[in-house]
């Protein structure tokens, strides 16, 4: 038995990891994911259909598992912003709405 098959999840944690920058963003993507999962799933009995469904087909039930497996089939992707993009982005926002008033005045 090889130690990839020794691993208590699928997809192992392992390659998990080879897809995000590190484990803080694995870990927080998975965990947004699948508070989305969660509520597609309660969603379903309001009819809203505000949440994407699940990406992948499994049988897994917890939603962490679920989003760990659409992590691991490249379904979900992260977008993480560097700091100083971030500062960028948001002095032009208020650029823009600084802008937007002067125009209704």
């Amino acid at each position: 038995m090889s130690w990839r098959d020794d691993t208590m999840i699928s997809p192992p944690i392992e390659d998990l990891l080879g897809r995000v920058e590190s484990k803080f963003s694995l870990v927080t993507l998975a965990a947004r994911r699948a508070r989305e999962v969660n509520s597609y799933y309660h969603d379903l009995t309001d009819g809203l259909g505000l949440v994407v469904p699940p990406q992948v087909t499994t049988t897994a039930r917890k939603p962490l598992s679920i989003a760990f497996e659409e992590i691991g089939a490249d379904k979900i992707t992260g977008t993480w912003f560097d700091a100083d993009e971030r500062e960028a982005a948001e002095a032009a926002a208020a650029a823009d709405a600084a802008a937007a008033l002067d125009a209704e005045s």
